[in-house]
């Protein structure tokens, strides 16, 4: 079975973010964006630690009623973001996929450095 991955890219303005994918490629976390190459992979590391823990993560409703889930490192901050979804029980299988995903160690480096 395909395990999921980090692409770590960087955008067009210069700063960094990265993306969880699923086995099958699907996005299913979203980072903010960091001023340094070293600051996303340290969110990455963050993803890594707190993924499994599912007391680690907040499904909110969006301002059009769809769901979404955030996932926080222990000091409460935000460390990634789901896509959104049109149920609450969806979230939460979305959940589900980066609590088993969140601990891949492949990091796939996309910033041309």
């Amino acid at each position: 079975m395909a395990t999921g991955h980090y692409d770590l890219k960087k955008a067009k303005n210069g700063q960094f973010h990265f993306n969880l994918k699923a086995g099958n490629g699907e996005i299913i976390l979203s980072s903010e964006m960091y001023a340094s190459k070293a600051s996303a992979e340290n969110g990455i590391s963050s993803v890594q630690i707190n993924a499994p823990d599912e007391d680690q993560y907040e499904i909110k409703p969006s301002k059009d009623g769809q769901h979404y889930f955030v996932l926080k490192a222990k000091n409460q901050q935000v460390i990634g973001v789901s896509e959104m979804y049109t149920a609450t029980s969806a979230a939460h299988k979305g959940m589900q996929s980066v609590v088993k995903n969140g601990p891949s160690t492949d990091i796939r480096d996309l910033t041309g450095h």
